[in-house]
Parts: structure tokens; sequence; C-alpha cells
């Protein structure tokens, strides 16, 4: 890739290049693989003038590192045809208005050409339509809107009138060309929201590992895929071994062991255990693909109010049909009977309804919500239930050390120093909270024990000088491990309660070293975002944790909760789920943790909070903003409940519409060619109306806030 320097100032560089010489592809690749850099802040590319704009973090990374990695781009991997096939092709984008003048443009030239021309034409542009509503009869379906248009155009030109028969086909012509451009906007417009090119994956070379974006991930490659984390690509185990969920594939919420000689998959996680792939395929199993096949699939996972549309439209055809033959019967008035087949409840529906779902998806990635399919939106609006994990998600998921009890003679700096050596190793918010603790004092803990073995919901073992060393829950401890309880423990636990702290225990073999003493306030917002979700219709929230019964109540009295369960395992949320399913209420489960993905898999609707841990994401149905945390589960609770509104007020007004089309039509007081010019309107308008913001006053009222 040849290039050189337009323009350049600290923190941004314009770069040309030759476009005759450079493709499209390779530019975007060059996008992709600049756009992961560190210290890279954004990338764009314009393939008309052939040139990349980048705007760099100049205390990560300066001009001449730019300049090399550029230089890096042409030797090692714009020629890559692997890397290639996994970027799509840019296309030159038309916008709607272009294509309807040429088309409007090309229609009117047609009409003075040669009459043998124009027949010509003519022929060649009815055919098709004609031959649609035919296969469709063919085929058993009889009441589609395919055969209202072939009738249509049929009458006319058995009737002579070929002129008009050729206006009624360009008029559908261009209703089709805005229903399709407005739902491929609508799916781009979506797909792009929710595309990141910052995946990591980490490749092992040799002894060695290094991180590198996913899209220099290519087939023969070796990653390291561990507890939590993704699997990148389709390929084999080589060794390792480890618990995978494969939720996102089977639909099964437990997980398979996989072991050297086994397959894995793009996009399941690695619940526990580590393994290391040999890479047997990429390009459409790239994450990006993943998300491209995630929104197509969303389309069959359609909410029943779209469902009831298009089986209405369906079923109104047959009355199209009944009337247009009632009106031939009564009046032998052909325009009459034409313009009755020129205007048909299905087009508007079947367009509105997939809009409207498609739009409220885009508008919640806008919000910071990511959701897989329409279905989950509905789902969330109706239930009447939600259950709720604690640590991470009532609470800030910034828990504080707030005191540490010893039993033994180490001092609290000796045993600070052990537990933050083995919590470093997870994500853990109360892990977080120990190795913190052991930063502000400044205390190092080298690597000097076995490899880490971490139990869900349970807490972490490994070894230590032949020693066995343990931290974790209560459970954990004293009823897994059968860790000895000391003399004041129990009198310590009850402080604990009082003071609503967690407490956390370090034991070495079957001796208790120390407990740490955990506080977590909850999130300011979370009793108000409660209140709000009663208000919506919520008759039960209830937290399910596997914390002391102390940091249970204070944070159930802070956030007023209807019920609390404490002292819970993965198992229990699951059981409290089923049996609120059968007793027949709809269930809201949202989490942040490895524990809580069986739970989310279980509920009706899963959500998982935006820093949750990998699995939990991919096997949640929804994922909220990181930044709003909780008040995006009430965001996303308004928004489905709005777009059942949406879909339904817009099928009362397709109906109301297009009837009184139909009866403008028998009365005489519009033309066949009029009907169709309406209906297609009303059609667009719908269209439109079913793209418009959900949570536009919600908006309002934020910026209001903020002023």
């Amino acid at each position: 890739m040849n290039f050189y320097v337009k323009h350049s100032l600290p923190g941004r560089m314009r770069v040309r290049y030759n476009k005759h010489e450079v493709s499209s592809r390779q530019a975007a690749l060059a996008q992709s693989l600049l756009s992961v850099q560190e210290g890279m802040m954004q990338v764009s590319v314009n393939y008309i003038t052939g040139s990349l704009l980048m705007y760099y973090d100049t205390k990560l990374i300066s001009e001449k590192q730019v300049k090399a990695f550029l230089y890096a781009l042409t030797d090692k991997y714009l020629c890559d045809e692997d890397m290639l096939k996994s970027v799509a092709q840019p296309q030159k984008q038309e916008s709607l208005l272009q294509v309807l003048a040429f088309m409007t443009i090309q229609h009117y030239v047609k009409q003075i050409l040669p009459l043998p021309l124009r027949m010509a034409f003519r022929v060649f542009g009815l055919a098709p339509r004609v031959l649609k509503g035919v296969r469709q009869i063919a085929s058993g379906h009889i009441f589609k809107a395919d055969v209202l248009d072939a009738t249509a155009i049929t009458m006319a030109v058995l009737t002579g009138d070929p002129n008009t028969a050729s206006n009624i086909n360009f008029l559908l012509n261009i209703g089709e060309t805005i229903e399709d451009f407005t739902k491929k906007k609508s799916f781009d417009d979506l797909a792009n929201t929710m595309f990141n090119e910052n995946d990591q994956v980490q490749k092992v070379e040799g002894d060695e590992e290094r991180t590198i974006p996913l899209y220099m991930l290519k087939a023969g490659d070796v990653v390291a895929v561990r507890t939590g984390a993704i699997i990148p690509a389709d390929g084999d185990v080589i060794r390792g071994e480890g618990l995978v969920n494969q939720a996102t594939i089977t639909g099964e919420p437990l997980a398979v062991e996989k072991r050297e000689g086994q397959s894995v998959f793009a996009g399941t996680i690695v619940q526990e255990g580590e393994i290391f792939v040999h890479v047997r395929a990429t390009g459409n199993q790239t994450k990006v693909q993943n998300i491209l096949s995630m929104i197509d699939n969303s389309q069959h996972l359609k909410v029943s109010s779209q469902i009831r549309s298009e089986r209405l439209a369906d079923t109104l055809v047959k009355y199209n049909f009944a009337l247009s033959l009632l009106t031939f019967l009564f009046t032998r008035n052909v325009s009459k009977v034409m313009s009755t087949l020129m205007v048909d409840y299905s087009c508007a529906m079947k367009l509105a309804a997939p809009i409207a779902v498609l739009s409220a998806m885009k508008e919640s990635t806008e919000h910071g919500i990511l959701v897989k399919g329409g279905k989950f939106l509905e789902d969330a609006s109706r239930a009447d239930t939600v259950v709720f994990d604690k640590t991470g998600t009532l609470t800030a998921a910034s828990p504080k050390l707030s005191r540490i009890i010893t039993f033994c003679d180490k001092s609290e700096d000796d045993v600070l120093r052990i537990a933050a050596c083995l919590e470093e190793h997870f994500a853990h918010p109360v892990a977080k909270a120990i190795v913190e603790a052991a930063k502000e004092k400044n205390l190092m803990h080298p690597e000097e024990h076995a490899k880490v073995e971490y139990i869900v919901a349970h807490g972490i073992a490994t070894s230590l000088f032949g020693k066995r060393l343990l931290i974790g829950s209560k459970h954990f401890i004293f009823e897994d491990e059968h860790v000895a309880a000391p003399e004041g423990l129990e009198a310590l636990q009850k402080e604990a309660v009082k003071k609503g702290e967690s407490l956390l225990y370090l034991a070495e073999s079957d001796h208790l070293l120390c407990a740490f003493a955990v506080t977590d306030p909850v999130r300011p917002s979370a009793a108000g975002i409660i209140e709000k979700l009663h208000q919506s219709g919520i008759v039960n929230c209830t937290m399910i944790t596997g914390d002391d019964e102390g940091a249970a109540k204070t944070a159930a009295g802070a956030t007023k909760v209807d019920h609390y369960i404490s002292h819970a395992l993965p198992e229990d949320k699951v059981a409290y789920i089923k049996e609120q399913q059968k007793n027949g209420h709809k269930v809201i489960m949202i989490g942040d943790g490895i524990n809580d993905a069986p739970a989310l898999a279980t509920a009706d609707t899963g959500i998982a909070m935006g820093d949750s841990a990998a699995i939990t994401g991919e096997t949640a149905d929804i994922v909220l903003s990181a930044e709003d945390g909780l008040d995006g589960l009430y965001k996303m609770r308004v928004m489905g409940q709005r777009l059942m509104r949406k879909i339904d007020n817009n099928n009362r007004g397709i109906i109301g519409i297009n009837s009184a089309l139909i009866a403008f039509g028998l009365l005489g007081w519009i033309s066949p060619s009029l009907a169709a010019v309406l209906h297609n309107t009303s059609t667009i308008v719908f269209g439109v109306r079913a793209a418009q913001p959900l949570l536009s006053d919600m908006a309002d009222e934020n910026t209001k806030k903020k002023r």
C-alpha cells in the first residue's frame, strides 16, 4: 500500500493512497486493522478520494509509529486472501431519491418510444408481476397480495387499457423499491450500530502469547481461550480442557466438557478451564458475521403482534377478492373492480411491523442496550416478575474491603497479600475489592502458587508450598471443604449481619486463616428503578444472592425489593425461576456473573449488565449499558410496551385508511391509478411512522435533568 501523508497534526493524520492500486476491500481491511491498534481513537476511509483519516492519542502512540504500522500493512496483511475474505466488500450507496428519479425517467421515456418498442417494454415489464401471481396460485396460495396485483394488471390489459396496466406496475415497483430500501436501511443501521471492531484474541506463537485483533486471525492459528472468554472461531482443541457453554448454538444452558481432539465452535464460551484451539475456519465464523447472523435470525424471533399483523394481512386478502367479485357482479364497472384490487392491507402491515421491530432494536443499541430479537422486548414488556442478582447488579459493583479479621499468627498484610495473589486472576467485584486493597497498601504479591482453580459460585482453590489454599464463601469453606470453624466465628458472623457486610474466608488446608469483611453499596438508582418497575406492572421484585444474610438484608432494605434470598447457589436461582414460571408468571432474570448464566437461560427474558462476564452476555437475550446500569432495565421495558402499542396502532390505522380508499374507489371518487398512488403513499407513511423513536420523551427528560 503506497501512501503519503497529506496533512498531519498532533493526534490527527490524513493519508492518501492510489485508489487504482488499492481495492476498496483492502482499504476497508486497512481501516479495520488500524482501528484496533492501541492509542488509535478513530479511523475513517474515503473510497472515492482514496484517503484514510486517523485520530490517535499522542500519549499512547506517535506519528512515527502510525507510519510504521502503515508500512507493515503493505508487507504483511493487505495481500492476505484469507483476511480479505473476512471483510465485506464496501458498496457504493445510491440515495433513494436517485433510484426513484431514475425509475421515473425510465418509465416516461418508454411512453414516447415507437409502438413496437413500447409494447415490448410493456410485456417485459408486466410479465414478471403476472407470473409471480401465477406461481402463487400454482403453489396453492391464492389469497396473497401478489395475486391481487397480478389480477388488477391482467384485467387492465384484457379490457384494452395497457397504459393503466403499465402505470399500476410502475407504482407497484416504486412502492416495492421504497419498502426494500427502508427495510435494508433499518437492517444496515442496526448492524452498523452493533458492530465493534475492537475484539481481541490471544494468539499462541511457540511458547509465547500475544494479543491480536480478531480480523488478523487465520485458519491454522492457535488461540488460547480461558474461563469466561468467547471462542473466536471454529476449531479443534489441541490441549487443555474446559467446560464450554454452547447455549448460543444448542440453546442448552448446561456446559459440556471439551478436551484434546474435540471440536469447538465460534461464539461459544469457556465457562471453566483453559483450552488451546487450532483454528479451522474464520470468515463466516468471525464476531462480525455472528452479529449479522444474529440480526438476521432475530427476524424469526417475531413479536406476537407482528405475527398477528402478517396473519391478518393474509386473511384480509380474501375479503379483497370477495369485494371485487361482488363489485363486478353488481356494477359491471371494471374501473371500480380494479380500485378494490389495487388497495390491500398486506403491504403496509408486512412492512410496518418488521420496521418497527428493527427500529426498536436499533434505538435500544443507541441507548447502549443490545436486544437479540423483538420477541425478547415483548417478553420483557409482559413480564410480571423480576429476579435480581445482588453484587454488580443491584449494587454498584465496586465493593470495598472494610476490615480483616485474622484467626492465625499471620499479619493482616500477609493474609491480604496471599488473597490478592489468588483473586487477581478473576474479574468478580469482590475479587477486585481484595486486589485494590492490596494495591492501596503497596503490597506486592508475586506468583508463587500453582494453577488456580475457579469453582463457580463457590470460590478459588490452589496450592502454595505444598499446602492447599482456599478462598471463598461460607458454604464453600465450611460445608464443601470442611474447614474447622474457629472460636469467635459465630459472633463475627452476627456482627457482619448487623453491619450489612459480606464475609469472604481464606483457609489453608483445614485451618481458617482470616475473614475479609466487604461492603458493597447499592446503586443510587436501584430503589427508584424498582419503584418504576412496579408502576409499569411488575408485581414481584426478588433479589437472590450467594452473599451472607446481613449483606442481603441490607441491600434488600435499601432497594425495597419485595423478597430476598441469601446464601443461594446458581441452581437455587434456576429453581426459583422455574417455580415462578410453573405458577404462571413471566420472569425476567438480571445478573452479571458467570454463575448467573444458567438462570438467565432459564428465565423468559435473560438480561445481563453491561460489564458482565462474557458468558453472561452471550447467554442473555438482552445486554444493558455499562454506563446506564439499571436505568437501561426500565428503558427496555418501556420500549417493549411502546413497541407493542405501536404495532397494534399501526394495524388499526392501516385497516382504516385502506378501507376508506376502497370505499372511495367503489363510489367512483378515485381512479384505480390514484388508488394505487394513495395506497403506496399510506404504506410509506406507516413505514416512516414505524421507524419513529420510542423513547424520545425519555431522552428529553434526561436532557432537562442534565441542564
